[in-house]
């Protein structure tokens, strides 16, 4: 029987998320997988800004909830948003593995040595910074580049979208001891390989990496919880509770 990956996407667009699920089954066509995405029920529609990001974490927890209700439990979850918003709470909460995208593409480059990151939006550098340190990554990080359109932008026309991340890749490419550089965001999928033949270094797409990620990933412990929560929905009470 094939595994079940849950993608789920903390962006309310639905052509992001089906752009998500074309990239992440792309890259595990050669595993016994079957990819189940869900969109988030509320929020921004591409999240570009920390009041977004916020909301976002809890809209990955109300969407992973809902299809969980549905569906059942997954093999694994991949949360689609280069940030990684709700990673980690869920995690506390779910027996099986969970990843995000930012922290999948950053172990890997890391794991080259020094990397740097290209994404769309300037409010994303100093979110990126900050996760990069709280994962223990910041020595390793090299920069964070951003163009000024948005990966939803980025996405709607993918010829103006290597043009403008072309210059910002060179640009990360030449940050000193520089040996990958991500490009980051769900919006992105599939631009490092139209990029890759332009920049003297390799280039790591965030939605081919969290793909690969998610299947390897271990799960976390799931943590007993003492919180009184109100006013939650139906499909949060019933993960939260238990």
């Amino acid at each position: 029987m094939p595994r079940r990956l849950l993608l789920v996407n903390p962006n309310t667009s639905a052509p992001v998320t089906a752009r998500l699920a074309q990239h992440v089954q792309a890259a595990l066509r050669d595993e016994d997988v079957t990819v189940q995405a869900c969109t988030a029920r509320f929020g921004a529609e591409y999240i570009s800004s920390e009041a977004s990001y916020a909301v976002a974490a809890h809209a990955t927890l109300d969407a992973y909830a809902a299809a969980v209700g549905i569906d059942g439990r997954p093999d694994a979850v991949l949360v689609g948003c280069f940030g990684d918003p709700g990673v980690f709470a869920l995690r506390e909460l779910c027996p099986h593995p969970v990843t995000g995208l930012a922290e999948a593409a950053m172990r890997e480059a890391a794991a080259l040595g020094r990397f740097a990151i290209v994404t769309g939006g300037a409010a994303w550098a100093p979110m990126l910074r900050r996760l990069a340190y709280g994962l223990g990554l910041h020595e390793a990080l090299a920069g964070v580049h951003t163009v000024a359109a948005s990966g939803l932008q980025l996405s709607s026309d993918l010829d103006a979208a290597r043009a403008a991340l072309r210059p910002a890749c060179l640009a990360a490419a030449q940050g000193e001891g520089v040996r990958s550089v991500i490009v980051g965001g769900a919006g992105l999928a599939g631009l490092a390989a139209r990029l890759a033949g332009d920049v003297p270094v390799p280039l790591i797409d965030s939605v081919e990496a969290g793909a690969r990620q998610a299947l390897r990933a271990a799960p976390a412990a799931v943590a007993a919880s003492a919180v009184r929560w109100q006013g939650l929905s139906a499909p949060l009470q019933q993960l939260l509770l238990g």
